[in-house]
């Protein structure tokens, strides 16, 4: 290898349309996923631990999803605010072929048919007790028996409209129950992108807000999603959900768990996704709103980190912004 003077590494760092010739890792539009939040009712619901984020309803959903397209944001991820009434012990609602989920997809669907939607798979959201899954008398949530429920919800969800289902819930053997199911229900072009390594996180407590379940849940999460201190168990993982027919997979939280992204990137070869969760995205609006750094500096080197670390794509609530960025 060449020796300073010969080399000089800044040679290629002193103009823009160099560093832009020599730029290792590209970021576009097509590499956002934004995820949305949809709510009964006609108004906007801003969220208070979520700064610019709201609750839309099923009419501005399909606004929102407009917008994405003309943005060049190829997919959108919904996830339902279900009404505390229609919550339940067992989750039934999740099951409704005419739930809030379902009726958001169609919107989606009849407005902009080109676009991608994602919907989650899990029943925290329709559940009096805020857990993922149903739980037995000592409050553990049982495995199989959700196992079974969510591949049915899979099912309702792809008959509604949606293009991939994303099981966020960690059960063990639900990739291979969902895929089942898909494909006798005729849905063979329905993705799987698999929650395949959702570490027990601190960073999730907006979410719970947008979604009203922090304050339903008891206990914790952590019998289901992984130790924060393991890597080795999340390949493990990862190859579970694969040979059971995850088209890709995801990791959750992002930014803290880089090293698992680069790993299993490197060790699977396959799309690999990022959640910049909501925890994250608060930390760069605190920042922002601090003056200690520049939101549009602080997302755009967040998303790139993510990109060189391995992802296909990234789920960020900054998703219309970073596109309006990579527009411009």
């Amino acid at each position: 290898m060449s020796q300073y003077p010969a080399l000089r590494l800044r040679r290629t760092r002193a103009s823009a349309w160099s560093r832009r010739m020599h730029a290792e890792t590209v970021l576009t539009p097509a590499d956002l996923i934004w995820p949305l939040f949809v709510t009964e009712g006609d108004a906007e619901e801003p969220i208070g631990s979520l700064p610019g984020v709201s609750r839309w309803s099923v009419a501005d959903i399909a606004k929102r999803a407009k917008e994405a397209a003309a943005l060049g944001i190829p997919c959108v991820a919904l996830f339902p605010n279900t009404p505390a009434g229609l919550r339940s012990e067992d989750g039934r609602e999740a099951l409704n072929r005419d739930n809030l989920m379902c009726r958001a997809i169609r919107a989606i669907k009849d407005a902009v048919p080109e676009i991608g939607v994602l919907t989650d798979v899990a029943l925290d959201p329709y559940t009096a007790h805020g857990h993922d899954g149903l739980v037995d008398a000592n409050g553990y949530v049982l495995n199989d028996a959700t196992a079974e429920v969510l591949a049915q919800q899979a099912l309702v969800q792809a008959e509604a409209g949606s293009d991939i289902v994303a099981p966020s819930d960690m059960m063990d053997g639900r990739i291979g129950l969902i895929r089942e199911a898909l494909e006798q229900g005729g849905h063979v072009n329905v993705q799987i992108m698999a929650y395949a390594a959702k570490y027990a996180s601190a960073f999730y407590g907006p979410f719970r807000d947008a979604v009203g379940s922090r304050g339903l849940l008891k206990g914790d999460k952590k019998t289901y999603q992984m130790d924060p201190a393991n890597a080795e168990e999340a390949l493990r993982e990862v190859a579970l959900d694969i040979a059971e027919g995850a088209d890709s997979v995801m990791v959750k939280p992002g930014l803290p768990y880089l090293d698992i992204i680069l790993r299993v990137k490197s060790e699977f070869q396959v799309p690999v996704f990022a959640y910049q969760v909501s925890g994250e995205y608060a930390m760069i609006e605190a920042a922002a709103a601090a003056g200690a750094s520049e939101r549009e500096a602080l997302v755009m080197e967040t998303l790139m980190a993510f990109k060189r670390a391995g992802c296909s794509g990234v789920l960020t609530y900054h998703a219309p912004l970073a596109a309006k960025l990579l527009g411009a």
